[in-house]
């Protein structure tokens, strides 16, 4: 796909994600990596009002190529790409009911979003907490680092969701799926809830594959 393309698809799917109350004001940033760096969207730009001609463009090393300045995350996109060699986009998004279980003092920092549906193992896989820091500090991309590639997808603690796939629909797809699955796990939070067995799990991965 042209880079041109890639871009058209960044702001389509951006504005769809806004609209949808994925993220709001200027939260949220998205990345997807091309031939030659890596594409971004800007600092302090609004996932709904995005243009494809100022979205950041970065070389391999992270400087900045072209358009506008990048979102301070960059630290914490980089990182991804670095240790998780399958990750050709990564999502963070500030979505309503993820950001409320990276909140919850309860949620299990090994496994916070749990079995619940056989689409969340299919399509998120197994999420790991992150310890807080700051929005933007670098230290982020060196949390990411120390899980070694081993999940796609993970919380930053008290900030939101940050989800990796092999492109950009996968990984807007697997982000949406991680938002709705913790709304799930908000709304049955107290009720008696069956999850999906170890089996259950086993067979998913067998027959669909790795995220």
């Amino acid at each position: 796909m042209s880079e041109s393309k890639i871009r058209e698809h960044i702001v389509r799917l951006s504005k769809s994600l806004f609209e949808r109350g994925f993220s709001v004001g200027s939260a949220g940033n998205i990345s997807v990596a091309v031939e030659d760096g890596l594409l971004m969207t800007p600092t302090n730009s609004c996932l709904g009002f995005l243009d494809p001609a100022r979205i950041s463009k970065l070389d391999h090393h992270g400087n900045l190529i072209s358009g506008d300045k990048p979102s301070k995350e960059i630290f914490l996109h980089r990182a991804f790409y670095e240790t998780r060699k399958q990750a050709g986009a990564v999502v963070h998004l500030h979505s309503t009911y993820a950001t409320a279980l990276s909140c919850l003092s309860d949620t299990n920092p090994d496994d916070c979003i749990p079995p619940l549906t056989p689409y969340v193992v299919m399509r998120v896989g197994q999420v790991k907490l992150v310890p807080y820091v700051r929005p933007g500090d670098e230290r982020a991309g060196d949390l990411i680092r120390q899980l070694g590639g081993a999940f796609g997808a993970v919380l930053l603690a008290n900030h939101g969701p940050v989800v990796t796939a092999k492109d950009i629909e996968s990984a807007v797809y697997a982000a949406e799926e991680l938002e709705e699955t913790a709304k799930l796990l908000v709304m049955l939070r107290g009720a008696p809830t069956r999850m999906l067995s170890n089996a259950n799990v086993e067979e998913l991965k067998a027959v669909f594959g790795g995220y």
